[in-house]
């Protein structure tokens, strides 16, 4: 069962905090004094040290200074950086609109070879047509209040940065339940085209593509979050509040783990084809 998203970047977080105060402790130094040395107040040493507050780089440097350890400041200061990377909430990565978001993942998309996506609810954004994700987008617009709606424009760059499951040397393994054909993004004839491409996306020499049916009995895994893993080295989870990113081996094999349970699970080819058809048929 993988960890919990929002857990596992709170554990990161707290393995810091414990060996900076492993350092503080080592030192001989009480929580004022180290403040003192410091400069701040020896409240923000305690809320540090209990995980509630991220301590900055230059803040891990005086720390390890004080504890005389100064060359551990520079990997706990990367650490500390990867633990806040990995819960990013929406809000604070859409100030600049949803554009920007896309764009800011192309440079991950050009470096990996190897995608795997599983989602229980939506398209992946790998296969979105221009005019479901710009309806997708728009309504994540409005649901986030943004002060600009650029749906559109950002539909346009996700396909864009889409494209390069055509390029050679790319494989795209994409699994997706069969409840996802169902769940109506944007007007009819946007979902009808969207569904139409899944046929023809689904037959490209790169792309896997497998339907996980209703119907599939005594289920190996359950639905979870929709999950991106980019080569081996990055799992990318979308929750309703934030992205997580998870880099570390023994979390990321268990979403490994979890993929290939669902993926035998599924149906490719004619059998996935006769799933997308029913459900074209099925918007009249």
């Amino acid at each position: 069962m993988p960890i919990s998203p929002s857990s596992s970047a709170q554990t990161a977080r707290k393995a810091v905090a414990r060996r900076l105060r492993e350092l503080r402790k080592g030192a001989g130094l009480t929580v004022v004094e180290l403040a003192g040395q410091c400069g701040w107040h020896h409240a923000k040493t305690s809320r540090i040290e209990n995980a509630r507050t991220a301590p900055s780089a230059k803040d891990i440097r005086l720390w390890c200074r004080a504890c005389r350890a100064d060359n551990e400041a520079e990997g706990l200061a990367a650490q500390s950086l990867n633990a806040e990377s990995m819960y990013t909430e929406w809000r604070h990565q859409l100030r600049d609109g949803l554009r920007q978001l896309q764009n800011r993942s192309v440079p991950l998309f050009r470096e990996t070879r190897l995608f795997r996506v599983y989602s229980a609810t939506l398209v992946p954004g790998l296969l979105q047509t221009e005019g479901y994700a710009a309806a997708l987008l728009s309504t994540i617009a409005d649901f986030r209040g943004l002060p600009v709606n650029d749906g559109a424009e950002a539909a346009a760059d996700r396909v864009q940065r889409s494209r390069v499951i055509h390029e050679s040397g790319r494989r795209v393994v994409l699994l997706v339940e069969e409840s996802v054909l169902y769940h109506q993004v944007g007007d009819t004839e946007a979902m009808a085209a969207q569904l139409g491409y899944l046929l023809t996306a689904g037959a490209l020499p790169a792309v896997s593509l497998g339907v996980i049916p209703k119907t599939v009995r005594e289920r190996k895994h359950w639905p979870i979050e929709t999950f991106h893993v980019y080569d081996d080295r990055l799992v990318s989870i979308e929750l309703a509040s934030a992205r997580v990113r998870i880099t570390q081996p023994d979390e990321i094999a268990l979403y490994l783990k979890a993929f290939e349970r669902l993926r035998e699970m599924a149906v490719y080819g004619a059998a996935a084809r006769a799933l997308i058809v029913r459900s074209i048929e099925a918007l009249g």
